[in-house]
């Protein structure tokens, strides 16, 4: 036993802060767990390190004589003893996760939180996270999405400066973008005129329809063909999910270059034998 005991002190157990050790947990205290990690001293885990959720108790959290891993938080001390998170070895897993979501353009469902100036927080896998008001979808009653669950895609993931950035709006239009397909007609109104194009409301997604997609004619001024609140049919040209955007033409079902300008009602009128005609050479030129 001497010899045992003497072979334990002489050999250097490489704990260090930040490495990820297996242990198992054999005993219980008022203020956390002890873990057999291997070495010469029994590391410690305080109770509020032992779990993401501040809601599960210690023995749920820790079960005794489980294996798993930890994150060494404090280096040795004098005894030998390091001190282990479960709670922080979580944080890090999440945010890998989160960040590799946001480069596969994934969503996520949050739990909305709270409510202040610039828009909501919302718990995201254990993290706090925050909806701008602007990437809400109900952005008046605030208070009214708290305890709601939402689907929302990741704008900003920085583990750094510990910011998550979320936006519903982006994921319910997303959502909304799989109805649709390309060479698809579909009838709209138009919203709003911009220099560069009209866009349509197509129930509750909103597509653009470039100037140059309006007519194969050039156009000087769309606010002398085109208002407000305007009934329109259009053609699916593009659809990109991973910006959330729909390009739509009138321009394919032209029959011949200004058609649109000078005979609009004509061509609405036929604009679904004109549609199949268009959606053909659409997946001819694929």
């Amino acid at each position: 036993m001497d010899d045992f005991a003497k072979a334990l002190e002489s050999h250097d157990y490489q704990f260090e802060s930040g490495q990820i050790v297996r242990g198992t947990v054999f005993e219980y205290d008022s203020s956390g767990a002890y873990v057999d990690i291997g070495g010469k001293a029994a590391a410690f885990v305080p109770a509020r390190e032992a779990s993401l959720s501040s809601r599960v108790d210690l023995q749920t959290a820790l079960p005794l004589n489980e294996a798993r891993d930890f994150l060494i938080i404090s280096n040795q001390n004098a005894d030998g003893q390091v001190t282990l998170s479960v709670r922080r070895l979580e944080l890090n897993r999440v945010w890998e996760r989160l960040a590799e979501m946001q480069t596969n353009n994934e969503t996520i469902a949050v739990r909305v939180s709270g409510v202040n100036k610039g828009g909501v927080t919302a718990d995201a896998q254990g993290l706090r996270g925050f909806i701008p008001r602007s990437q809400l979808v109900e952005r008046e009653d605030l208070d009214s999405l708290i305890g709601k669950t939402l689907t929302v895609k990741l704008l900003e993931v920085n583990r750094e400066t510990n910011k998550l950035v979320l936006s519903h709006r982006q994921a319910a239009q997303a959502a909304s973008i799989g109805q649709f397909e390309i060479g698809q007609l579909v009838e709209g109104k138009v919203v709003s005129l911009k220099p560069f194009g009209l866009f349509v409301d197509l129930g509750g997604t909103t597509g653009l329809l470039h100037i140059k997609q309006i007519s194969q004619n050039y156009i000087s001024s769309l606010q002398a063909h085109f208002s407000v609140g305007q009934a329109i049919k259009v053609v699916i040209t593009d659809l990109d999910e991973w910006q959330g955007r729909i390009s739509l033409s009138t321009r394919v079902l032209e029959s011949y270059p200004g058609e649109i300008l000078e005979k609009f009602e004509t061509v609405m009128a036929e604009a679904g034998d004109r549609a199949s005609r268009a959606k053909k050479q659409l997946s001819d030129a694929e």
